[in-house]
């Protein structure tokens, strides 16, 4: 059967076994039938720079670098990978996509990304993604040693969960506007994006006509992938495994 898989808000990282082995299991079992696996940001908890040759991250690599031999991979960055680079998509075998981008699955034409950037009621993040997908921002990053990047990483990533506590539920979520603006400018009807860990299908209209925004959930507690085949999407989730 002719299925594609995407995944979103993994987080992994050496803090969260339960998450790297429920990944595991599912790059093992599922991925290589697939036609095609996206993976639609947020694959890491934190990301350092390509440089960052732990050992975790190595097995991470060659867990996709095995799927990747049979079947092709595509990685868009989240808002905590975005400094993964080519260095690392090499190792790991997968294709680094475009923030934004369109693909036909099996017919329509969908516009992948990971969603932060609909966000756009959070003027702060807005003001600080901006700067951090910057070129300059990202050539002085990547210049200061590993060890002061990860603190800085650690700090920021406390700094942004105390930052969650204080907003709205709805500012965190995806401004309604803004989904109708980004299929609007790819001129498609159909959308998938993680980041707000709120899976579902959305029903909604652009370009005059019935659209549709589907999200992926994210694996702090299970698994969670779509799966799309000639036939339709079916959001589905992954129990973890003791």
């Amino acid at each position: 059967m002719s299925v594609t898989y995407f995944i979103s808000d993994l987080h992994l990282g050496e803090d969260f076994p339960a998450i790297t082995r429920c990944f595991e299991v599912f790059m093992r079992e599922k991925a290589p039938h697939a036609e095609a696996l996206y993976v639609l940001g947020d694959l890491f908890e934190v990301w350092y720079g390509d440089d960052n040759n732990s050992p975790f991250n190595q097995h991470i690599a060659a867990v996709f670098k095995q799927v990747a031999e049979h079947t092709p991979v595509f990685f868009i960055h989240g808002n905590r990978d975005f400094m993964l680079g080519q260095r690392y998509a090499n190792k790991a075998g997968f294709t680094i996509l475009n923030e934004q981008t369109v693909i036909d699955l099996y017919g329509t034409p969908t516009l992948l990304l990971h969603g932060d950037e609909l966000c756009t009621d959070d003027i702060a993040y807005m003001k600080f993604r901006r700067k951090s997908r910057s070129r300059w921002w990202q050539t002085m990053v990547k210049a200061l040693p590993l060890s002061l990047r990860r603190y800085l990483a650690t700090r920021g990533r406390k700094n942004s969960e105390s930052n969650k506590m204080q907003l709205a539920a709805d500012i965190m979520d995806v401004t309604p506007q803004a989904v109708i603006e980004a299929l609007e400018n790819h001129n498609v009807q159909q959308m998938i994006h993680g980041h707000t860990h709120r899976p579902d299908m959305h029903h909604l209209e652009a370009n005059g006509k019935p659209a549709t925004r589907i999200v992926l959930g994210d694996w702090y507690e299970q698994g969670s992938m779509l799966v799309a085949t000639p036939e339709g999407l079916t959001l589905e989730n992954i129990q973890f495994r003791q």
